[in-house]
């Protein structure tokens, strides 16, 4: 298990972060269409290798999440995409659930679902390069939710994939993510987050999940998107820190946030924010898509062969989440 430890450590390690790049296909085409550019897997891939193959995985990057699709791709060249993500010295991972559906009994709440033949697919994925997975429950906030339902569900399932891709020799990220869509206040946000994560270590210890071995990707504590409520990166931070101490067992490395419908700016000075007050010996990281991909995107779409041009933004976003990991990030040098 020490094995699992170390893989863990060095994704996260020495301001290293997690590119989330395991956007399906329905999304990354839906991503694609709002820059107008064809989504084809041609292009899917041009994109994608554009930012793995840029100068800022080195220092900022520790793991990629991919896709089905991308982790059985090559670049033109004929190189595999895991062999290019590990040349960098990143981790690839993979993303192994197949999409939250409806849950049963509560019609507005999701349950994610790819539990059946996960352990063949585990250790095909294992063959082709990956060393970590990646599962994530989705959950609703308004008056009468979560549900136990749901809060149950999805920790069960979490924590039933976690020891099978501990099984296989890969290190699970959790990723149970409290939906900002709503107009829930921030206090409704860490009283259910920490209701949600709670339950979840509850089952992983049930299904004797080894802790040091995994990685944790929560939702930071924010208002919903439709509140009236104000709040600054300070009050997220000193929220997000007292909700995941009270919450997250000690033997867990390290955190990587998910960025969950902030700008990239917002994502960056948040998690840079909970880096200057952290007091736990929790590693507290990115594990971002859109708040690492989304400058570069649109600037790689007025010309998807300006290779060079579109990873002198994504380094830079990458530099400043990095600069975040460890407290140092300002607005200024965001700026330069």
């Amino acid at each position: 298990m020490s094995e699992l430890n170390n893989i863990a450590l060095k994704i996260i390690s020495k301001g290293k972060g997690i590119l989330a790049a395991d956007e399906s296909t329905g999304t990354m085409t839906k991503r694609l269409n709002s820059v107008k550019v064809e989504s084809t897997a041609q292009n899917r891939l041009l994109f994608r290798e554009t930012l793995f193959s840029s100068s800022g995985m080195k220092d900022c990057i520790g793991g990629v999440i991919l896709y089905d699709e991308t982790i059985k791709q090559s670049n033109p060249s004929g190189k595999k995409i895991p062999e290019l993500i590990s040349d960098s010295g990143a981790i690839p991972g993979i993303k192994v659930d197949t999409g939250a559906k409806v849950l049963a009994n509560s019609t507005e709440e999701k349950i994610t679902e790819g539990l059946d033949g996960l352990r063949e697919r585990l250790k095909e994925y294992y063959k082709l390069g990956a060393k970590f997975a990646k599962w994530r429950g989705v959950y609703i906030i308004s008056k009468k939710y979560p549900s136990k339902l749901s809060i149950y569900s999805n920790a069960h399932a979490l924590a039933r994939y976690a020891a099978l891709v501990q099984e296989s020799g890969m290190v699970p990220i959790i990723e149970p993510e409290v939906l900002m869509d709503g107009n829930h206040n921030s206090d409704d946000c860490f009283q259910k987050t920490s209701e949600v994560i709670k339950k979840c270590y509850e089952q992983l210890e049930i299904h004797k999940v080894e802790l040091k071995g995994t990685i944790l990707k929560p939702n930071m504590i924010l208002p919903g998107v439709s509140s009236d409520e104000k709040i600054d990166s300070l009050k997220i931070a000193q929220m997000t820190n007292k909700c995941l101490e009270e919450s997250v067992p000690s033997e867990v490395p390290g955190i990587a946030f998910l960025s969950g419908g902030q700008t990239e700016k917002e994502a960056t000075e948040n998690l840079n924010q909970i880096n200057v007050i952290n007091k736990t010996n929790f590693i507290m990281t990115y594990s971002y898509g859109r708040a690492l991909q989304q400058s570069a995107l649109k600037f790689w779409s007025k010309d998807i062969n300006n290779i060079k041009g579109t990873q002198e933004i994504f380094n830079h976003r990458a530099k400043m989440c990095s600069l975040a990991s460890k407290g140092k990030w300002t607005e200024k040098v965001d700026n330069i």
